[in-house]
């Protein structure tokens, strides 16, 4: 017989983590499946995130657990795909409706680090957004919409950023000659410099496949490429902006930066760090999976109560 838990999971674009907790908290397995978004009106994007939720749902099995609670952070999630990710939660894990709570990743992130009102976050991976949760639980959200409109300073960002560049370079001069040690880094991760190569990596990739490129943008910096080092402080200063947007609506209060680009190379947060000068700005990391987990337990009443409501930041 399998033992109830309360699972935990968040599902970000290259990866999605999940913890399961006993009523009093105690985490009682854990683990990792492959990414996915809430973009489940994309029938490739459904399937994406059927499998990873079918890794978990396994995972659990295996480890003598069964889901008597789910509280889930989707990246790209809205209020209009509420209703297909509940059932889809409900229908991979055997959960009532009335036991599972889904919210944007975010979200999630926020809790971790901050109690409602506390705080503002910018998550910078895949993608990139800033929120502030009041203690009403009314959100403020600034940007996170999509690499084809922004999200600037993300991974995706520096890619097709550093893509950009490399090929005017190639327009204008007629080789790459100029962003040498960009263009190397880049095809070397893409796998050809061929323009097939890259139109085949970008065009029939996801975007955290897209934005797996900007490693090697950073490690063209590493090797002292001055159009790398551009672009990662740029990045860095496009995230300081997403802060100054939440500071302007929400008021000042201490800002945490969280996601993979900040780990990317240091330039990124010396320039955060320059462009809120005189900010309280911190580098946060909180485990969002727990949080969720542990919410249906020792989890704060209030945030309890703010995501009962269902809503969104879309």
């Amino acid at each position: 017989m399998r033992v109830t838990a309360q699972l935990g999971i968040d599902v970000g674009g290259t990866a999605s983590r999940w913890v399961a907790c006993d009523g009093q908290g105690t985490i009682l397995a854990r683990g990792k499946a492959a990414g996915a978004t809430a973009h489940v009106f994309n029938p490739a994007e459904k399937e994406r995130l059927l499998a990873a939720l079918a890794s978990i749902a396994g995972a659990l099995d295996e480890a003598g657990l069964a889901a008597g609670s789910i509280v889930a952070g989707l990246t790209g999630y809205g209020a209009a795909v509420a209703g297909d990710i509940e059932a889809l939660l409900g229908q991979v894990f055997g959960t009532a409706a009335d036991d599972i709570v889904v919210t944007d990743d975010i979200v999630l992130a926020y809790m971790a680090n901050f109690a409602p009102g506390e705080g503002h976050l910018v998550s910078a991976g895949t993608g990139s957004i800033g929120l502030h949760i009041g203690e009403g639980g009314d959100y403020v959200r600034v940007g996170g919409r999509g690499i084809l409109i922004d999200d600037a300073g993300s991974g995706s960002w520096i890619a097709l950023r550093a893509l950009d560049l490399v090929y005017r370079a190639l327009d204008h001069s007629g080789s790459f000659a100029a962003v040498a040690g960009l263009a190397q880094q880049l095809f070397a991760e893409i796998g050809g410099d061929a323009w097939h190569d890259t139109r085949q990596f970008i065009y029939a990739g996801d975007r955290g496949r897209i934005g797996s490129l900007a490693v090697a943008v950073a490690r063209a910096a590493e090797a002292g490429d001055a159009v790398a080092v551009s672009i990662l402080r740029e990045a860095g200063a496009e995230l300081a902006e997403l802060a100054k947007a939440l500071i302007a609506r929400a008021g000042s209060r201490p800002i945490g930066f969280t996601g993979g680009v900040l780990a990317l190379h240091p330039l990124i947060v010396e320039a955060i760090r320059e462009h809120l000068a005189g900010h309280d700005v911190r580098l946060v990391g909180a485990d969002a999976a727990l949080a969720a987990a542990r919410l249906q337990t020792v989890g704060n009443a209030g945030w309890r109560q703010i995501l009962a409501a269902r809503s969104s930041i879309a």
